[in-house]
């Protein structure tokens, strides 16, 4: 009778742990969150890092020679960014900073080098890379 009763507990707990596992268990459909993938804000900033490579630097465009380009797209704060830093010195602080957060994203670019001559020029291509171009127009 004893064995019988330490089974029947035993089945019993497996059953209340199966349960507690089950009601831990993400639910199907459309509610909540959407699991489609990317943020808005990750991919414009995707596209806009992609094409910042291709047209600044892969370009040996000498405006942006003295400089290197970090990504920081996988954020934890919601805000995927770009930053230039000086290559001599890429633990310095970023001159350049393009991060874009929100659904439709909302890109921001600041740093120093908006202040400089080329600062037009940077707006204008981030601002056609991020509706979607990957053209590299303003480029020497």
């Amino acid at each position: 009778m004893r064995v019988s009763t330490a089974f029947r507990l035993f089945a019993a707990s497996f059953l209340l742990a199966g349960i507690a596992l089950a009601g831990c268990q993400s639910r199907r459909g459309s509610e909540g969150v959407s699991t489609s993938g990317k943020s808005a804000a990750l991919a414009t900033m995707e596209q806009v890092a992609i094409s910042a490579q291709k047209c600044w630097f892969a370009s040996k465009d000498p405006a942006f020679a003295p400089y290197r380009m970090a990504n920081e797209l996988n954020s934890f704060s919601g805000r995927p960014r770009i930053l230039l830093v000086p290559a001599r010195s890429p633990e310095s602080r970023p001159l350049l900073v393009v991060q874009a957060e929100g659904t439709p994203a909302r890109v921001d670019v600041f740093g120093p080098m908006m202040d400089q001559a080329g600062g037009s020029r940077i707006a204008a291509d981030v601002r056609r890379w991020a509706a979607g171009s990957g053209e590299c127009h303003g480029a020497a």
